[in-house]
Parts: C-alpha cells; sequence; structure tokens
C-alpha cells in the first residue's frame, strides 16, 4: 500500500490550560492559555510543522474541548481522520505554571478520559498501513485497553513494513506509581512499570527518553546500566536526551561513557519552560529520522526544536516551522532568550500564524460594512436600527460566501456588535476597526481601553484594522505621533495573538504620486511594524503598485498580502483599478464597502426598503464585485503566462 503518511502518534490528546501569570504558585494563577497538548498530539503538530504528513490516532469528548483539538489538528496540517469523538468520556485537560526556571507544576485532569478510551476497533489496518513510521508514547502502555490499541498498531505497521518508535514519555502518577498531585514528578521507580515496558521494547525501531526515562525503562538508576538492560531486549537505536548537554544516540552496544554515543551540536539558550521540550525534541528527530538524515544531523535538529520549545510559552505554539528552523541554522543565536528575539519571533509568528488564527487566505474578497460616521449621518440612524442594518449586510455577505473560502468582511463592535459577534465560525475572513473614524493625528475607538488590554477580549480570527490618515510629506510632530501610536497598537495585536491590517490613504491628506505609499510602507518597516496586512488605495499605474510592493516584499517577504479599498467608487472606476491590482500577486482581493450597502442603506434607514430588498441588492452588487475581481485576477494570470 502506498505511504501517503509520514508519521502517525499514538496516545494522549488534550488540552493545556497554561498560567499566563510567570513566578507565580499555580495556586495564585488568575488567567490561563488554552492549547491543544499530550505527547502524541504534540509531536504530531510538531513534525507537521516541519513538513512531514502528521496524523494522530487518539480520542476526544463530545463537547467543545473536543471539537477544539480537531479543528486546531486541522489548522496545524495534521490527519485527523485517526481521531474518534468519544460520545462517553470528556476530552483531557492539564493545568500548568511556570514558577520558577526550576519548578513547573502541573495537574492532569485524565480520570476516564477520552483518549484513555481508545481500543483495538479504533485501530484500522489501512490507516497504519499508509503511514511510514508508528510513534506511540508511553502513557498508553500503561492500561490494558489503549496498551492492546498499540499493540495492534505495532504489528501492523511492522507488517506493512513501516517504521515504530517509542517515546517513553514517563509519567508516574500517570501509571498509578504517583498521586495527582505529583503531576510534576518525572520518576519514581516501579517494578510493575520496568516490567511492562521491557515485555514490549522489542517492537521498536527507535526509542528516545531522558536518562530518568531509561532508568524506568532499564530498572536500574545507574544510565549506562539501563541503557544496557533496555539494549538486552531492543535492538533499536536509542536516543538518551541529557538536557542541557544536549542528547545522545547508540545504534549498537552501548559503551562506557554516554560521551561515547553519537552526538549533535547544542544550543546555549535560556530555559524559560521546559514543558513541551522532550515534544520538541522527538519532532525534530523524527524529522531526521523519517528524512534518512546522519544522526548527528537528526540530533541537530531535536537539540533546536528542544531549545525553541524551552524558550517560550506553551508546548505546540512554541515549536518552529521548517523555514524558521532553516533561518535559525543560517543566522545563528543572537540573544539566549529566543522569545525577545524580535527578528526570530517575527519569522516564528509569519510562518506559524496561520495555525493560531486559522484560514487559507489566497484570496479575499471584502465586504467592508466597518463605517461608522458614514452610517451615523444618514436619515434615520438609530444605533438599534444601525445594528439592524448591518446584520442584514452579514446576511448579504454569507449568502454569497454559501460556505466557500475566500470572502471576508470588516465589521465594528460598537454599531455592528451583534453581526460581529454572529460572523465568528462562519468561515469569513473578519476584520475589525480600531480606528476613532476620521481622527488625525490617529486616536483610537474608547472601547479598547487606555492600555488596549481590551483586545485580549477579542475573538482570535479578528484581524485588527487600523486606518491611518498619513502622507511622507507630514511635519515631524505628527509623524511621530501617528508612528508611535501604530506601534502600540501592533504589539498589543501580536502580544494578543491576533492579525493586524494597516490601512494608509495618503491621497487625503495632500498630493500623491507613484512613490507615496511606498514610502509610508518604508517608514512603517523602519519603526519596526509589520502588518500582516496591508489595506491600499487604488492606484492609478502600474508603477504605484509596483514601488508598493516591492517596498512590502523588501521588507517582509512573508506577508498575508494586500486588500485594495474602494473609496466610495463607481462600479466601473472600481472595475478599472481592480484590473491593475489584480497584475500583482501579492494582492489578495478588495475591500470595498458604500458601493455595496450605500444604496440599500439610505433607502432601509428610512423605511423605503424591506430587509429582504436589502438584502438582495446587497448580495448582488457583492457578487458582481467579486465576479469583476475574479475576472481581472483570471486575465492577469494569462498576460503573465
Amino acid at each position: 500500500m502506498a505511504k501517503t503518511l509520514d508519521v502517525i502518534t499514538i496516545g494522549r490528546a488534550g488540552v493545556d490550560l497554561y498560567g499566563a501569570q510567570i513566578g507565580g504558585r499555580l495556586e495564585d494563577m488568575g488567567s490561563f492559555d488554552k492549547y491543544i497538548g499530550g505527547s502524541p498530539t504534540n509531536i504530531a503538530c510538531g513534525t507537521a510543522r516541519l513538513g512531514l504528513k502528521s496524523a494522530l490516532l487518539s480520542r476526544v469528548g463530545d463537547e467543545h474541548m473536543g471539537r477544539f483539538i480537531l479543528e486546531q489538528l486541522k489548522r496545524e496540517g495534521v490527519e485527523t481522520k485517526g481521531v474518534v469523538t468519544d460520545p462517553d468520556r470528556l476530552t483531557a485537560l492539564v493545568i500548568l505554571g511556570i514558577r520558577d526556571q526550576e519548578q513547573f507544576p502541573l495537574i492532569f485532569y485524565r480520570e476516564n478520559c477520552a483518549d484513555m478510551g481508545l481500543c483495538e476497533e479504533d485501530v484500522d489496518e489501512d490507516f497504519i498501513a499508509s503511514a511510514r513510521a508508528v510513534v506511540p508514547t508511553g502513557t498508553h502502555l500503561s492500561h490494558p485497553r489503549t496498551r492492546a490499541a498499540v499493540l495492534k498498531a505495532l504489528d501492523l505497521a511492522r507488517k506493512h513494513g513501516g517504521k515504530t518508535a517509542l517515546d517513553i514519555d514517563y509519567r508516574p502518577n500517570l501509571w498509578g506509581v504517583l498521586g495527582h498531585g505529583e503531576g510534576e514528578s518525572r520518576f519514581a521507580e516501579s517494578a510493575e512499570v520496568t516490567a511492562s515496558l521491557q515485555a514490549t521494547l522489542h517492537l521498536f525501531d527507535l526509542i528516545v527518553g531522558t536518562e530518568e526515562e531509561f532508568h524506568i525503562a532499564g530498572g536500574s538508576t545507574d544510565t549506562i546500566e539501563a541503557l544496557r538492560a533496555v539494549r538486552a531486549v531492543s535492538a533499536a537505536t536509542l536516543v538518551c536526551k541529557r538536557g542541557p548537554m544536549g542528547a545522545v544516540a547508540f545504534e549498537g552496544e552501548i559503551p562506557g561513557s554516554l560521551d561515547d554515543g553519537q552526538t549533535g551540536p547544542g544550543f546555549p539558550i535560556e530555559v524559560f519552560n521546559v514543558l513541551g521540550a522532550g515534544d520538541g525534541f522527538m519532532s525534530g528527530l523524527l524529522k531526521g529520522w523519517l528524512d534518512g538524515a546522519p544522526w548527528p544531523t537528526a540530533l541537530k535538529y531535536a537539540n533546536a526544536c528542544g531549545a525553541f520549545a524551552v524558550s517560550r510559552h506553551g508546548c505546540t505554539p512554541a515549536y518552529p516551522s521548517w523555514e524558521e528552523l532553516q533561518f535559525f541554522f543560517d543566522r545563528g543565536i543572537t540573544r539566549p532568550d529566543l522569545r525577545n528575539d524580535v527578528e526570530l519571533e517575527q519569522v516564528h509568528w509569519a510562518t506559524n500564524r496561520h495555525r493560531v488564527t486559522g484560514g487559507d487566505w489566497s484570496s479575499v474578497r471584502t465586504f467592508a460594512f466597518d463605517h461608522r460616521a458614514q452610517l451615523e449621518e444618514m436619515e434615520g440612524y438609530s444605533l438599534k436600527k444601525g445594528g439592524a442594518f448591518k446584520e442584514l449586510c452579514l446576511d448579504a455577505a454569507l449568502k454569497v460566501q454559501g460556505g466557500q473560502p475566500g470572502y471576508g468582511i470588516l465589521c465594528d463592535n460598537r454599531i455592528g456588535r451583534a453581526a460581529l459577534h454572529r460572523a465568528s465560525g462562519s468561515g469569513l475572513w473578519i476584520g475589525r476597526p480600531t480606528e476613532l473614524p476620521g481622527s488625525r493625528p490617529i486616536a483610537f475607538e474608547p472601547e479598547l481601553g487606555e492600555d488596549l488590554g481590551r483586545l485580549r477580549e477579542w475573538a482570535r480570527e479578528n484581524v485588527v484594522k487600523l486606518l491611518v490618515f498619513c502622507h511622507p510629506d507630514d511635519d515631524d510632530k505628527t509623524r511621530k505621533m501617528q508612528q508611535a501610536r501604530v506601534k502600540r497598537l501592533f504589539t498589543a495585536a501580536r502580544r494578543n495573538g491576533l492579525e493586524f491590517l494597516l490601512e494608509i490613504i495618503p491621497s487625503k491628506v495632500g498630493p500623491v504620486d507613484d512613490s507615496t505609499s511606498a514610502k509610508l510602507i518604508q517608514q512603517f518597516y523602519d519603526i519596526g511594524v509589520y502588518p500582516d496586512w496591508w489595506k491600499l488605495e487604488p492606484f492609478r499605474t502600474g508603477a504605484a503598485w509596483e514601488n508598493a510592493v516591492q517596498a512590502i516584499e523588501r521588507n517582509d517577504p512573508r506577508t498575508r498580502g494586500i486588500v485594495v479599498l474602494g473609496l466610495d467608487a463607481p462600479e466601473a472606476e472600481l472595475a478599472e483599478s481592480f484590473a491593475l491590482a489584480a497584475r500583482q500577486p501579492l494582492v489578495k482581493g478588495f475591500a470595498v464597502g458604500r458601493t455595496i450597502f450605500g444604496d440599500a442603506a439610505r433607502a432601509w434607514l428610512k423605511g423605503e426598503m424591506t430587509d429582504a430588498e436589502a438584502v438582495a441588492q446587497m448580495a448582488e452588487r457583492y457578487t458582481r464585485l467579486c465576479r469583476i475581481w475574479d475576472e481581472a485576477r483570471a486575465g492577469a494570470r494569462e498576460d503573465a503566462a
């Protein structure tokens, strides 16, 4: 059977609730960040980030957290057909904290949890046969039901020519050796656990663990003796992790010193959080192993991925993409606290943001109805009626979208709150404005709070949109004031895991030429602002577009792209501007508002149009603009070919 997958991991799948406060007791945590977790789940995601085709075999509950895991796995690029939804058990939870550089308290909530319901019937032969490697972790060897499932998967993998690997991943309290309050403990002697592990070790081609994990697998607290005991029952390559001293691989007999094993280069970085570091290490190791790299190279990947993990908050979110890893190798370490390395963090964000915010936005045809001042000035407006009209705008957008990708909206929270919240989860790209309409120098909507702290309340799929009226000829005071406020909002958006769209309109401030917007773009990059999206005016010349695109790509080759705005232009003018913009691959679509909703808003607010008529008219105009854009893009591609 064709091997369509590189690796299937087997075992724990849960939700990690990470304490957001660093240096405090777990008892005193006031808020938590939510991530997917469980070693096999982390490894599946970590290997997917490195370019492997990964899958998970596990179970989740039939509830919100189970759906979160499934959805996040898909965002990470992990195949989920092996993840069974358990109708009777709840998804596992783990509460974790970072007390200091030595203490990382955690509590497992896993009593009869969903992933421990994994059974032999969940193991499909064709699924296992499709993978080059099967990788369980130790916890699922601790219970008869899950152990049977793991052994069946291993037998099938070997039957179909697949490789097998074990991450020992010893958690004493998950084997019943220690109590619930001992989740942080990584070692406790148990002859029963040793015997249980040793009965399976012959089934593996690769066995990975810390020194303490080999102690439990080998039944000795002398690492060399433990490794030799494992070697006596298994011909697998043994990889022993040694913390800050890196790791060593042994393919044959175990020598008298750990220093005599094969090693890869280490990376001297500051330890911030050890939780999940082993899973990051295993991800890098599997990448090298399955690529057929020599052990020193595989260990280099593993050590680097582990270094990223110990430098950041969370497990899976900390792991690097393949592009990020290569950037790290090429550039080297510039500061040991990697999480504060601005250049590296930009690469990390840009190459992984789709896993945080979701969506493949190679095309974004956007209905913009985030207008506030323009709506408030219309005859018949009230806050209640304005909110109701924006729900009609959303109805029109959803009608055109029809569940297909590539459509978006811009919607505010002040008037359009109901529409904004209803749009979440619809599959639409959602931009949300932050500027006080018409403000120059830029001012923010009061709802953000003086410290912009209310961004933490935003849905993750909301893109922070900021419109700035600016010009290269602005006086020094105005330019510096606006730039400082843009940088402040950009920083807050990034801190909250939100994408950032910067819209610049110089034509409302002063005369423009083919270089005006490009100069502004460069000014913002010069102060360290890296928008995920740019929203630009519809330029009248190809030279203006080329200058703007070059300015963006020169500074940030990983940007999401550009959307072109409408400025209430007639449809014929928009068609002309679309044809010019569509020649630039970096332009992903448009964001047009009043051309779509202006007539309907004026008539509906005065009571001269029904809900259905308003929705129909806006949907028809939005559809027409989408068609014009698609035709312009298709024509540009034909010309380029």
